[in-house]
C-alpha cells in the first residue's frame, strides 16, 4: 500500500477530491466542493508533472486559494433563487401574521404572543388579550396594527 501512495500520489489526491466533493452531500454549505476541486487540480498535476510533496502541497493550498476565491466571485455574481428566502429571518416572517397581545401595547412598549414565545411589540394603545396585526419588524420590535372586530 505504501509502494502505492509513494510511486502514485496522483491517486490519493484524487481519491481525496473524490471524498471531499462526497461529504460535501452531507456537510450543509457549500464550501468542500472547492477544496475538492484543488485536490482533483493537484493529482491531475501529480499524473503528468512528477512533483515532490513540497509541490503537491504547493499546489494544492494555491489551488484551493484560487478554487475559494473563483466559487466566491462565481456566487456573488450570480444571483443564487432560493424556494424560501424568508427561511433564515424569522422576524420578517412574522409581518402579517395575527398576534394575540400579553401585555397592552402603546406606541412604546408591548409584549404579544407568537406560537409559543413572547416578542416585544409597540403600536396604537391596545389592552391585554387584544389581537393585532404585525405590519413591520423595526430592530427586533414588532409594529402593530389593530385588527378590526368582526363581530
Amino acid at each position: 500500500m505504501d509502494d502505492l501512495t509513494i510511486n502514485n500520489p496522483e491517486y490519493v489526491w484524487l481519491g481525496i477530491a473524490a471524498l471531499l466533493a462526497l461529504a460535501e452531500l452531507f456537510v450543509p454549505g457549500v464550501f468542500l466542493i472547492w477544496v475538492a476541486a484543488a485536490a482533483a487540480v493537484t493529482g491531475l498535476l501529480s499524473l503528468f508533472i512528477d512533483l515532490t510533496i513540497a509541490g503537491q502541497l504547493t499546489a494544492f493550498g494555491l489551488s484551493t486559494v484560487l478554487a475559494v476565491l473563483g466559487g466566491r466571485r462565481w456566487y456573488l455574481t450570480h444571483d443564487v433563487k432560493s424556494e424560501n428566502p424568508l427561511l433564515n429571518n424569522r422576524s420578517a416572517q412574522l409581518v402579517g401574521q395575527t398576534v394575540t397581545i400579553v401585555e397592552a401595547v402603546s406606541a412604546t412598549s408591548g409584549r404579544v404572543k407568537v406560537a409559543d414565545g413572547e416578542w416585544p411589540a409597540k403600536g396604537a394603545d391596545m389592552k391585554k388579550g387584544a389581537n393585532a396585526k404585525v405590519v413591520a419588524v423595526e430592530d427586533g420590535v414588532l409594529r402593530l396594527e389593530a385588527l378590526k372586530d368582526t363581530v
